[in-house]
């Protein structure tokens, strides 16, 4: 979706499974700089929180409770997802040696090889912090039950490590 706009879709997929117990979402971007995948959804801009917050409503309407999963995908990225085409950030400028998913100009799912990341400067790391605090923030107004913080699976707090 453009804009990284949760779909109808996903708030069916979500009401569908509401009484099973907790839900987590899928991971879902703090900002636009924590992009890592084609399609994925984001929770940094008012558009995105407006479509979470019909997906929680519908969750919350079969009496269901949802958590959302905030990530920073770091180095697992591709420039050409990146704002203004930059290289995405790490502790370190060392290649995730992974691939990541795109769209080519059909609309249709790729696979390519992650770019080179760029070494974080210590004067940034505040930055990513405030945008994991305010995507928080987001997802209390987007009606989130709990938020979960994505640290593993090679992502950026992961990275860290």
């Amino acid at each position: 979706e453009p804009g990284d706009i949760p779909t109808p879709l996903m708030g069916e997929y979500y009401r569908q499974r509401a009484s099973s117990g907790l839900i987590i979402s899928e991971a879902t971007q703090i900002s636009a700089q924590a992009k890592g995948y084609a399609g994925a959804p984001g929770l940094h801009s008012p558009e995105q929180i407006a479509a979470w917050k019909k997906i929680t409503a519908g969750v919350h309407a079969e009496n269901g409770r949802i958590a959302v999963q905030l990530w920073h995908t770091g180095r697992i990225s591709h420039s050409s997802i990146q704002p203004g085409g930059a290289a995405p950030v790490a502790p370190s400028a060392i290649s995730a040696g992974t691939r990541t998913s795109l769209r080519d100009e059909n609309g249709h799912a790729i696979r390519v090889d992650t770019s080179m990341p760029r070494a974080l400067e210590t004067a940034e790391i505040p930055g990513i912090v405030d945008d994991f605090r305010q995507a928080v923030g987001n997802a209390r107004d987007a009606g989130f039950d709990l938020v979960e913080l994505h640290s593993a699976h090679g992502y950026l707090l992961h990275q860290f490590l």
